[in-house]
């Protein structure tokens, strides 16, 4: 079984639905639902693991036991190109912005996937795939403080970690919705979700 990654230049964030339709149209060689664009072939003639299809796209396809070490790749390298990712496995799409307010911050997801400065709305997308085979989603600033979330039953726990006081919080929240508004709280700044929620010390 094999893992697909697929990469295009789009002038502006798009979102999963739009990328789906554009990657099968690609797949189904209708070059004009995408631009061309020299970021394709900069980003093909970078990594082993690409092809260059058509000046439209390149298409990422590795084993899927080297999925999560060459899709990490695959990420920074088409944003240092100016494409948008499209992984059809998880039905997400990495755009280019916005993104959060702190440099370096990372995704991680308990189905494997690490991303460096993941931007807002692929952020709301992975924490809606959270499920038995996907059990959580946090978002990092190694040294300084994180947020995770997970479905328990009746809604999701989500914790919070201060790592230069050493303190970490726990609370319950009722819906995805209020698990997302926290992650964008935090990825941009603020700090209103912690407020807004009641926290047990852990």
């Amino acid at each position: 079984m094999s893992f697909e990654l697929a990469v295009w230049h789009e002038p502006k964030p798009i979102t999963k639905e739009y990328a789906e339709n554009v990657f099968r149209a690609l797949r189904r060689g209708e070059p004009a639902s995408a631009g061309a664009h020299p970021g394709v072939a900069a980003f093909a003639g970078q990594l082993a693991e690409a092809e260059q299809i058509s000046p439209e796209y390149a298409l990422v396809t590795v084993e899927l036991e080297r999925s999560d070490e060459v899709a990490g790749a695959a990420f920074r390298l088409a944003r240092a190109c100016g494409l948008v990712c499209y992984d059809p496995q998880r039905r997400l799409v990495h755009n280019l912005e916005p993104v959060g307010a702190y440099p370096g911050m990372q995704m991680h997801t308990g189905d494997g996937m690490i991303l460096v400065d993941p931007d807002l709305q692929l952020v709301d997308d992975a924490l809606a795939t959270m499920s038995p085979q996907n059990p959580f989603t946090a978002l990092v600033v190694f040294g300084r403080h994180f947020i995770q979330s997970s479905p328990e039953t009746g809604g999701y726990e989500l914790e919070y970690k201060d790592s230069v006081r050493n303190e970490m919080f726990r609370t319950h929240v009722p819906d995805l919705e209020a698990v997302q508004d926290a992650f964008t709280e935090y990825a941009t700044g603020e700090c209103d979700f912690l407020d807004r929620h009641d926290w047990q010390r852990v």
